[in-house]
């Protein structure tokens, strides 16, 4: 066998093609991450957000992408545990250079995901959780939300169950214990107050642990309440929900079980089979199969990234906010430099008025307002699939 051996020149001149076609290859792409419970704890969440900021990227990306740079999300798992979500925000920022980080799922993962995004500059977009601490006022420049409050969800329950007759003292709550829960349950409370009732400790209030599914206390602590519970708040991920309903049906056979919509509503569904008839769901997109127009292509987006998927209000979701980040990087000027570039599409998105994603009313950002759509959508579970909602059908 001959070795043939090339000359300094040649061999210094593949060196920097391949650096070149290296660079050109990283330059024609825009980095975003993701820190979200893809291997543990309430996986089907961080699953379904992820697919859902994919099929936007996908299908933009077969558009030619954006200033002629794919996007590319890089999603890490974290189990919906604070300490995770950390070690990856920092990593995907400071050693990946995303330009963003789109659709965390969770309030205890916010709670650190928060602080890292402020501290180094770095837009913190769509995040899963309604909870007020990413919501301040005025809003903390690098954080961007699109969907409603839990406030706006526990606010929209609290109206439609007094509305249709309940009183407030027949009102009981089920809540994770931690932030997540306590964003919950605070706005349920203050709705209460503000329509009246100021005796919101006397409710019956269960609690149970993150990632577990022991349900046992909390529902102890509502069935002993002095006052029948005729609905149940509900503030928790898919697995403790789900064993919290079936256990309390069989002494509670007439309650509402209402949920948020970080429950996960397919998850949810699937994890109750037939013991889930009636069970409500407030959502913070549109139901999955009405004719409005990004709803339409979201589900184009999805048929043509995974036709075997099925659709899901999580997905849904990670797609509008994937809309909302990908038309901020269209409006901006980006140079390449990931400081410059991020403080760039901070102003833009802030400057983002009366943008129409297809879902009835157009959004905007401001200065002073940093969520996009303040609007909930109530859903009810039957025959194994959500359908819209209105509170005088529960009469």
């Amino acid at each position: 066998m001959r070795f043939t051996l090339l000359p300094l020149t040649r061999i210094l001149g593949l060196v920097g093609l391949l650096t070149c076609s290296g660079t050109a290859l990283a330059a024609a792409e825009l980095a975003i991450g993701m820190s979200t419970p893809l291997e543990s704890g309430p996986v089907a969440l961080g699953q379904n957000t992820r697919l859902g900021v994919e099929s936007l990227f996908d299908s933009v990306n077969r558009a030619g992408g954006v200033h002629g740079r794919q996007l590319r999300l890089l999603a890490l798992d974290d189990g919906y545990e604070p300490n995770k979500a950390a070690v990856n925000m920092r990593h995907l920022i400071e050693e990946k250079k995303v330009l963003a980080v789109i659709g965390n799922v969770g309030t205890p993962t916010a709670v650190v995901s928060a602080p890292i995004a402020n501290e180094t500059r770095t837009i913190l977009m769509g995040a899963v959780t309604g909870a007020g601490l990413l919501r301040k006022t005025p809003p903390e420049r690098y954080i961007f939300n699109y969907r409603a409050s839990y406030a706006e969800e526990t606010a929209a329950m609290i109206d439609g169950l007094l509305g249709i007759g309940i009183k407030p003292k027949e009102i009981a709550f089920f809540t994770q214990n931690d932030g997540y829960g306590d964003s919950g349950y605070a706005g349920s409370v203050a709705a209460l107050k503000s329509r009246g009732f100021t005796e919101t400790d006397s409710l019956a209030h269960g609690r149970y642990t993150r990632n577990t599914t022991h349900v046992e206390g909390a529902l102890a602590t509502i069935l002993d309440a002095e006052v029948e519970p005729r609905a149940i708040i509900m503030v928790g991920a898919y697995p403790a929900c789900a064993a919290f309903i079936r256990e309390a049906r069989k002494d509670l056979p007439q309650a509402l079980f209402l949920n948020v919509s970080f429950v996960g509503s397919a998850a949810l569904a699937k994890a109750l089979g037939k013991d889930g008839e009636g069970v409500i769901v407030t959502q913070v997109t549109p139901a999955l199969h009405d004719p409005m127009p990004g709803v339409k292509a979201y589900l184009e987006a999805l048929r043509q990234y995974r036709a075997d998927a099925k659709p899901d209000f999580l997905s849904l979701e990670g797609y509008l906010a994937a809309r909302l980040l990908v038309e901020g990087i269209r409006r901006s000027t980006l140079g390449g430099n990931p400081a410059e570039d991020r403080e760039s599409l901070v102003n833009t998105l802030e400057n983002l008025r009366d943008f129409d994603l297809g879902i009835g009313t157009p959004v905007s950002f401001g200065k002073t307002d940093h969520q996009a759509s303040h609007k909930v959508w109530p859903t009810r579970l039957v025959q194994g699939e959500f359908q819209p909602l209105a509170w005088s059908q529960l009469r």
